[in-house]
């Protein structure tokens, strides 16, 4: 076994513990594997059920101290993260890429767009929390925004670090506690980094829990009665049953879900663009994206033209360990994921798609596939694969883009590449998507802008910029007057 050490984040800090305030023995291990080589990087500790309920009592203590905190001091704690973040940068980047399978690219941008969301977050505290109410005369009438008290964050293994920290940090910058639940295939780039980055920024110990676990624990935490909300980013099967179970404890849950997103390809598209639009979209991290393109819609005039740009381009990327040589894509996650995507891509063709090139697979090394005529009722069309397949499906006007493109119990993301501004904003209002994208392809986040879908990609909340405030404080009405009034009875 080979841990992957750093003077920052040393294998003895966190081998087999789990972060309560500070590290602990975990009730269980679990190898920390390189789906490249599938090598041990050391022991994540996992925590049951019981450490879940002593962390909840333990954050909803600690959360009350900390609301009160002025505010000035929770955003230093937000500026010292980031800081720490961007000295550390590397070595952050370095277990993105080892415990995940990311390219350093991928690695990179991700690190880069979590230091933004700790800067981000740095700025709500010394944000206005509400606003001044009419009233009858002598009575002063408020309403204000208040932390919710303990939120449980379960996040997933495809952009750990970001997709953790984009609602660990608002958060707390808002003056909640956080018990963060990483998925343990990933939980030192997703769960490990965070907290040594808020230990070190000075955040008051039980403020911030993580405990990598299983499903028992992820149910602990929806359950817990000292857990206020859920903010859960996985996949849709999952995303059912954390809603059901925090519905059923009247917990607020915000969902970010799976999804099969469309790119609309115009017949007045400029052709290198589209290809090096849907290159990005289609194979960016294997496929491994909520926002991927999952569907390439491509005008029939010119269809053949970009399905064959397209195949070159799938032919061209080099695929490999990103940890040893500079490629293009990486391993998938692990071999259910790669099986799944092989078991699509067969009854794909079975069900009458062409396979024009890709996939085959090597250990956790799937080849950059391409499927051409997918009809509505393929597999391939309807299943979101989370790996790296170009599902080109072709259409014959606006109107039948549309459909196709709406055609999906899902409803996230959305790109159209046209030169025509106009008639692409035009087709877009007709569109069933949260996130929506003229001239640019379907992989996009920026950390300012309020994220989330519809329909079977979540709960139709968003997280991120504007969205952040209503999604972790709650509104209080608040009253006073001068003297308590004498009521007639």
């Amino acid at each position: 076994m080979t841990t992957n050490n750093s003077p920052w984040l040393p294998g003895d800090l966190w081998s087999g513990t789990i972060f309560d305030g500070r590290w602990t023995a975990a009730s269980r291990r679990q190898p920390v594997i390189e789906p490249a080589s599938g090598e041990a990087l050391g022991d994540i500790g996992l925590a049951d059920p019981s450490q879940v309920a002593a962390s909840a009592e333990n954050a909803a203590t600690a959360q009350r101290e900390w609301a009160a905190v002025p505010y000035e001091q929770r955003a230093q704690v937000l500026r010292q993260a980031a800081r720490i973040a961007e000295e550390n940068v590397e070595a952050i980047i370095d277990w993105l890429v080892r415990e995940s399978g990311s390219t350093r690219l991928k690695a990179g941008f991700e690190a880069k767009v979590t230091i933004k969301a700790l800067h981000e977050a740095a700025a709500l505290p010394a944000r206005s929390i509400g606003e001044i109410l009419p009233s009858e005369p002598g009575r002063l009438n408020l309403a204000r925004r208040r932390p919710l008290g303990v939120v449980g964050v379960i996040s997933p293994f495809n952009f750990p670090l970001y997709l953790a920290m984009r609602a660990v940090a608002p958060a707390i910058a808002l003056g909640n506690a956080v018990v963060l639940k990483p998925d343990p295939r990933t939980a030192v780039c997703g769960g490990v980094v965070i907290a040594r980055l808020f230990e070190q920024a000075g955040l008051p110990a039980g403020v911030l829990h993580m405990l990598p676990g299983d499903g028992a624990a992820g149910a602990a935490l929806t359950s817990d009665p000292h857990v206020a909300m859920i903010q859960f980013t996985g996949s849709t099967a999952a995303g059912r049953k954390v809603g059901e179970a925090a519905g059923r404890h009247l917990k607020k849950v915000s969902l970010e879900l799976g999804g099969k997103n469309s790119l609309i390809i115009l017949d007045d598209a400029d052709l290198d663009l589209a290809i090096a639009n849907t290159a990005w979209g289609v194979y960016l991290h294997q496929g491994q994206i909520c926002m991927a393109t999952g569907r390439v819609l491509v005008h029939r005039r010119i269809h053949d033209a970009f399905l064959e740009k397209l195949v070159a381009k799938a032919r061209s990327l080099q695929v490999g360990d990103p940890a040893r040589e500079d490629v293009a894509l990486g391993p998938l996650i692990n071999a259910a994921q790669r099986d799944h995507a092989a078991r699509i891509v067969a009854e794909a063709v079975k069900a009458g798609a062409t396979l024009e090139t890709g996939g085959g697979y090597k250990d956790l090394f799937f080849e950059p596939t391409v499927l051409a005529n997918v009809g509505a009722g393929n597999p391939a069309f309807n299943e979101e694969i989370f790996a790296p397949v170009a599902v080109v499906v072709p259409f014959d006007d606006d109107d039948q883009a549309v459909q196709l493109a709406n055609d999906s119990e899902y409803g996230l993301s959305m790109g159209i590449v046209s030169s025509n501004v106009g008639r692409a904003l035009k087709l877009g209002e007709r569109l069933r998507t949260g996130l929506l994208h003229i001239n640019d392809q379907t992989v996009n986040d920026e950390v300012i802008n309020p994220f989330g879908g519809v329909g079977a990609s979540g709960n139709g909340t968003s997280i991120g910029g504007p969205s952040n405030v209503e999604e972790f404080t709650q509104w209080q009405w608040l009253t006073v007057k001068g003297e308590a009034p004498a009521y007639p009875i």
